[in-house]
């Protein structure tokens, strides 16, 4: 994949971590408790005992922080892909607009403005 015309592993867009298959096999544990939460039952376990998932899945202590701390950026350093966070994202009461904001280091309404903005 280095290989790959015109991808740059060396690109730097502030709060962009690139998914790649490094990041895929970092986050392999995290993405697959995610990937569980698109059964209601799964995402009302979690709900119950957030240790207890965390540990059957087996999620390493950067995860691990990243969830305790709801920290959707940190979660994506982690190695989690965004469309798998985006079920963590409902469970922590967060939208779209205000993951978005979250990396652009804007608060939601800052970020809804500058879409609208541009629209």
């Amino acid at each position: 994949m280095h290989d790959m015309p015109g991808y740059d592993y060396h690109i730097d867009i502030p709060g962009t971590t690139i998914f790649d298959g490094k990041q895929a096999m970092k986050g392999y544990a995290l993405n697959k408790m995610c990937y569980d939460f698109n059964r209601a039952e799964n995402r009302e376990g979690f709900k119950a005992d957030e240790e207890g998932w965390m540990e059957k899945y087996g999620l390493n202590d950067q995860q691990k922080t990243a969830v305790r701390e709801r920290n959707v950026l940190g979660l994506i350093e982690a190695g989690g892909n965004i469309y798998y966070l985006a079920k963590f994202a409902g469970i922590f009461g967060l939208g779209v607009q205000d993951v978005g904001g979250l990396q652009t280091g804007k608060t939601t309404e800052e970020f809804k403005e500058y879409l609208a903005s541009q629209a």
